[in-house]
This record gives structure tokens, C-alpha cells and sequence, in this order.
């Protein structure tokens, strides 16, 4: 029973028509479902993936009307995005810039190349270069070329104020394995320490860098909510789950959340991680061609869609 690499990334936007824009106009990807958030039904949550919505391609986003994040430590820091190689990434550069979008030059991270910049709230994104050779779905209305498609998500970066604790849930418990270490000036103090999610690669990597001198992040607009990791089955999920409570260790216990089951857990430097089912996706409830153009809701709120609809505002 092994997680097998980044199932999606969950953040907060406090403007929601500009996030949609941002992902979708801007970036290319896919809005692949258009549902609320199932603890907050006055919230959207919208899941930008690439054109089929396959696991570990989503960038999701809440739409709360909260202050910006306030940056620091005991928190997920940057988010990585995959492009096919560095060809790519000098095509991106020049498309962000002429979009207004300040990016860095093409540089190094951990031996991939890779481009950091902002979303307009401030959510902190790297493009990585992953060699073009893991499958992807490419989204044929995307007004980006197939050839620089957004591919799915890269790894993913956390920073904690110490490492020891947090590294023994991550290998004891999750069963990811230590890999290596590097610096990056840019964007972190000391060390950043690399562990496999399953096989490792580029779209089954977590990152965390150690910042004891960074004071507490705070949640917010341009912030990251979760983490979610890949289980492939339900019969994996059960699995998890029993491991989970014969370990003692706090979780949410099983929740359903149609497109996929969840559990919640946050290790010791307070990271909220999830582990969330690859089935069974978001063709579920909506055929494939038209997903993310109607707003889903999961049949235990579709009694209440015109409530829902009558408290959210358009995209």
C-alpha cells in the first residue's frame, strides 16, 4: 500500500471571476468542475486541471472573502506546475510577461529548470520542466498549444520551523521515503529536503524547507489550504484509513466527497494533508465533454441547488 504522487492542491482566492480568468485565459488549464465547497456551500470550489481532469493535475481553489495570506512557515509555500521542458518555459516567459506577469528567469531547481511567478493574488507558482515523457490529457479548447500545455501538478513545497517530527509522520506513517536535499536561495533559508511520494518524480514529489527564523504563516487569500496525496482505489482508501486509527494518529476519519474520498490528518507543524481516491473522478456526475461548464453538486446537496445557486455569484 503505497501513495503514489500529488492528487491536487487546494488554495484560497477572495475573487473568484478573476481567479477563473487567471487559470483558464491566462494559464490554459482546464476548468474541469464548477461545485461549492461541501463544508461551505456559499463558497465556490473550482478545479482547473489538464483535459481529461486526471488525478494529480488539479489546482483547486476556494473562493473566500478573506484578507491575503500572510507568508511564513507551518504552511504549504509554493505550488509547481509541470511544462514539457525548457523550451516550454522560455514559451511561457514571454506569454506571462506580455500578459503582465512578472517571472523570473529560467533557472535550476533541485537539477529541473524551472520559472517562479504569481497569480494576481499572490499565490505563489513555479513552472518545472518534467521531460515531456509523463501522460497527460491535453484540453483541445485551451488557448494554449498542446506542445506548452500545463501537464499536471510538480512537487510541491511546505516550510516548517523544524524537520524531525514532521519527516517521521512523512516516512513512519505516510510511507514516503527521503530522497535528497538542496538549497535554493531564492526561496528558502536552509536546507530543503526531498521525499518520494511512491516512485518520486517530478509529479510525486513533497518539499520541505526548514525556516526556524520565518514567523507563523497565516491563511488567506493567495495561500494554500491543503495538500492533497494519491491513494488509486477505494479498497486502498479502507486501507489508509485502518492504518490511520491503529496509529493513534488524529484524522478526520472517512469522508465522502464524491469525485473522490478523503481523509484529513496535519502533521506536527500544523500542514493540513490529505489523502484523496484517484476514482472516481469528475465525470461522475457530468458527461466528459461538458465538465466544469454547469455547476456540479454531489447528490447529497442537490436538494438545495437553488438555495446554492441563489447565494453564489456569477463567474
Amino acid at each position: 500500500m503505497k501513495l503514489t504522487g500529488i492528487h491536487h492542491v487546494t488554495a484560497i482566492s477572495a475573487n473568484a471571476p478573476l481567479n477563473r480568468r487567471f487559470y483558464v485565459e491566462t494559464l490554459g488549464m482546464r476548468l474541469v468542475k464548477k461545485t461549492v465547497n461541501q463544508d461551505d456551500t456559499t463558497a465556490y470550489h473550482l478545479f482547473y486541471a489538464d483535459g481529461a481532469g486526471s488525478p494529480g493535475s488539479d489546482l483547486t481553489f476556494f473562493d473566500w472573502p478573506a484578507p491575503p495570506a500572510k507568508r511564513g512557515t507551518h504552511a504549504i509555500v509554493r505550488t509547481s506546475l509541470r511544462v514539457a521542458n525548457e523550451a516550454s518555459l522560455q514559451w511561457w516567459r514571454e506569454r506571462l510577461t506580455a500578459a503582465g506577469v512578472k517571472a523570473s528567469e529560467i533557472r535550476s531547481i533541485n537539477g529541473r529548470a524551472a520559472l517562479d511567478f504569481e497569480d494576481p493574488e499572490g499565490q505563489r507558482l513555479t513552472l518545472i520542466a518534467d521531460g515531456g515523457n509523463i501522460p497527460f490529457a491535453i484540453w483541445e479548447k485551451s488557448p494554449v498549444p498542446a506542445e506548452h500545455q500545463i501537464r499536471g501538478l510538480g512537487p510541491v513545497t511546505i516550510s516548517v520551523p523544524q524537520l524531525e517530527r514532521t519527516e517521521a509522520v512523512l516516512t513512519q506513517l505516510l510511507g514516503l521515503e527521503r530522497a535528497s536535499n538542496y538549497r535554493d536561495a531564492a526561496h528558502a533559508a536552509g536546507d530543503i529536503h526531498v521525499f518520494n511520494v511512491g516512485e518520486g518524480g517530478p509529479a510525486a514529489e513533497l518539499h520541505v524547507a526548514v525556516e526556524p527564523g520565518l514567523p507563523q504563516a497565516r491563511e488567506g487569500a493567495g495561500g494554500v489550504h491543503h495538500l492533497a496525496l494519491r491513494t488509486p482505489t477505494f479498497g486502498d482508501y479502507d486501507e489508509w484509513a485502518e492504518r490511520l486509527r491503529a496509529a493513534g494518529y488524529p484524522n478526520s476519519g472517512k469522508v465522502d466527497r464524491f469525485y473522490f474520498r478523503s481523509l484529513y490528518l496535519r502533521e506536527p507543524n500544523g500542514v493540513l494533508i490529505e489523502i484523496a481516491t484517484d476514482e472516481p473522478g469528475f465525470s461522475a456526475d457530468e458527461p466528459a465533454e461538458t465538465m466544469g461548464e454547469k455547476l456540479s453538486l454531489p447528490p447529497f446537496l442537490e436538494a438545495k441547488r437553488a438555495q446554492i445557486e441563489a447565494g453564489l455569484k456569477p463567474l
